[in-house]
């Protein structure tokens, strides 16, 4: 450690309070990355709570970054209400067939009694006791919003919403109450904040009128109710449209799109919410050295002035496609061109 430079812990903590600290943070959703460091596949990797611990401490000691996460793949939850997930060998683990069909009679499960979501919290909890201390440690949630597109599938979900069927708001309830209960238990594990991941809410997916009537109202009770500080991440989704729902939410800050202007971002949640992002995740395989390093300058150039601005991809998780060199470039810049002041 440089003279003067802060922790992970304690420059994160001033970008989350608007300050500018010795240099922007840096989040690298290396998720399945792990994988590769530890020579498993990414079924293997992800059935051990040891090799994710392992796959988070050898990608923090090859590209640096300032966070470490127990998160491994969103179909998780959906396990949880009697789902399966499909694994691949080149990308993230999706859920399979929606495992929900009744939803009158549907109560919410114990996230501690479904084996995928256990295994989280024990890598979380490991993670926590070696490094919380130094290192902010970052659970997920999806939001109860979101969660229905596993749950039940796009097309029938969708047709549950815009009818305004009754059963929405059954569902709603349910998914609180899991999500919630989802959330806190990671905190207590450890986890210094809960990512909040709600795409659906975005006005990339429907309009802002109908997110601020549901998932967005859904947002601010849950946001309430977790123990601890929150992120608002739309996981590619636009944000700009309901910049001011999302600085009303209670959420410490939000993760923004690569399919908005960073400069107008900034503008919107300056003073208000810190932002987080907006390394394009879908091009960024193709991007050469030069093309990451020259990504990561015009991003910090935007954002950083001032504080408030973590440095991330867009998503919320990096492209297995993505390979060393290019990580490498991302991290190597964001320490160039990211030390405060900022032009």
């Amino acid at each position: 450690m440089r003279d003067g430079e802060m922790t992970s812990l304690e420059r994160t903590e001033a970008a989350l309070s608007l300050t500018e600290a010795d240099r922007v943070p840096l989040i690298l959703n290396l998720t399945m990355h792990g994988a590769r460091e530890t020579g498993l596949s990414i079924r293997e990797y992800y059935s051990d709570p040891a090799n994710v611990v392992l796959g988070q401490e050898r990608l923090r000691k090859r590209y640096g970054g300032d966070i470490m996460t127990g998160f491994c793949y969103g179909a998780a939850e959906a396990e949880a209400f009697g789902g399966e997930t499909i694994f691949f060998d080149d990308g993230p683990p999706n859920a399979g067939a929606p495992p929900i069909r009744d939803i009158e009679s549907l109560e919410a499960p114990d996230p501690a009694t479904s084996p995928a979501l256990l295994r989280m919290l024990t890598t979380t909890r490991i993670l926590a006791d070696r490094y919380g201390d130094t290192v902010p440690i970052a659970g997920v949630a999806i939001s109860p919003f979101s969660l229905p597109v596993m749950q039940l599938g796009f097309g029938r979900y969708l047709d549950l919403l815009l009818a305004e069927d009754p059963l929405f708001w059954r569902l709603m309830e349910v998914n609180r109450e899991f999500c919630i209960t989802w959330a806190s238990l990671q905190i207590e594990a450890g986890a210094t904040a809960i990512v909040y991941f709600d795409p659906v809410s975005s006005p990339t997916i429907i309009p802002p009128e109908l997110a601020r009537k549901t998932g967005l109202a859904i947002a601010k009770e849950i946001i309430r109710e977790i123990p601890g500080p929150v992120a608002y991440h739309l996981a590619s989704g636009r944000a700009l449209p309901i910049a001011k729902d999302l600085i009303g939410s209670g959420a410490v800050a939000v993760g923004v799109s690569a399919l908005e202007s960073l400069a107008d971002l900034k503008e919107a949640f300056k003073g208000e919410i810190a932002i987080i992002g907006n390394l394009d995740g879908v091009s960024m395989h193709r991007w050469s050295m030069d093309t990451a390093t020259q990504k990561v300058r015009e991003a910090i150039e935007m954002a950083a002035p001032g504080g408030g601005f973590i440095l991330s991809d867009n998503h919320g998780e990096i492209p297995w496609q993505v390979q060393d060199p290019v990580i490498r470039a991302i991290a190597d810049a964001a320490d160039l061109y990211g030390r405060y002041p900022v032009p």
